[in-house]
């Protein structure tokens, strides 16, 4: 039987905060996902905190990880300090925490359906070891974790960011995460390009009603923390660029995908069974 470890990062907010609303929900989706899960995979549930903070309730299935000990702001300074943690930081500890064939990492605001990790146990049955799923965006008309149901019955719409990644363990180690932090740009672009450079088998999960996200505020774009995503833009650059100067240029569409933004942006035929390593230049 597979193993797979899923970690998030949940953090205490104040009142103004839609993780007021969106972790507990996502706590309650992901116990109810593991009890769902067949016989293909074993799932564990992991949580990491600030060392700082009070203990958040967590659903008996979850597992608590040593706490992280620092944040971006405790090794740059910023206009305005904000707790968000360096991805680096939390998929280290799930790495020191867990041997699980897979880990899973998502955002605290990415709630999941109820088959989500017989889903992925199928995907990683194909010879996937990489891989990206996009979520659907519901209505925020729906809020308590009893109208979860509700939750789940919406369709809701596509939506293009990054925040579910899944890969295999033994690909970790490889990965160059520089200082990137959560809770603003850029990240899911770092996950992305190292799991395309690293996979041996690699796919993005476009249009698949696995996760959900309820509404779409996205606070991270507020001005007074436009410092983070400029950071977060330049530790990018620097990885990306590591990783073509070490393993060689992509194709160029997915090239673009992986550094162009705007209309420049070239995206890649995700609709295809899938992207075979002879795309890549530096497979050949």
């Amino acid at each position: 039987m597979k193993t797979i470890a899923h970690i998030i990062h949940p953090v205490i907010v104040d009142e103004s905060s839609d993780l007021v609303i969106a972790q507990p929900i996502t706590f309650e989706t992901m116990n109810r996902a593991a009890g769902y899960s067949d016989d293909s995979a074993d799932v564990s549930l992991y949580a990491v905190q600030y060392h700082d903070e009070a203990r958040i309730p967590l659903p008996g299935r979850f597992i608590r990880t040593p706490d992280l000990r620092r944040c971006a702001a405790d090794i740059k300074t910023f206009k305005k300090r904000k707790k968000l943690a360096l991805i680096g930081d939390i998929l280290d500890t799930l790495y020191e925490a867990s041997r699980a064939d897979y880990f899973i990492y998502t955002n605290v605001d990415i709630a999941l359906q109820p088959y989500f990790y017989q889903a992925v146990s199928r995907i990683i049955d194909l010879g996937y070891d990489a891989f990206v799923i996009n979520r659907r965006t519901i209505s925020d008309t729906h809020t308590t974790v009893e109208e979860i149901p509700l939750m789940y019955a919406e369709v809701g719409e596509f939506h293009k960011g990054y925040d579910c990644f899944v890969f295999k363990r033994d690909l970790y180690p490889k990965f160059n995460l520089g200082d990137i932090c959560i809770g603003t740009a850029w990240i899911g672009r770092t996950l992305l390009a190292n799991m395309v450079y690293y996979g041996s088998r690699f796919k993005e999960f476009r249009n698949h009603h696995f996760t959900f996200h309820i509404g779409d505020p996205c606070p991270w774009r507020k001005e007074e923390y436009n410092d983070y995503f400029h950071h977060n833009r330049e530790q990018y650059v620097t990885i990306f660029n590591r990783l073509e100067s070490q393993l060689g240029p992509l194709e160029p569409v997915w090239r673009s995908y992986l550094v162009d933004t705007g209309t420049g942006r070239q995206i890649p035929r995700f609709e295809e069974e899938e992207v075979p390593k002879s795309h890549f230049r530096h497979f050949l």
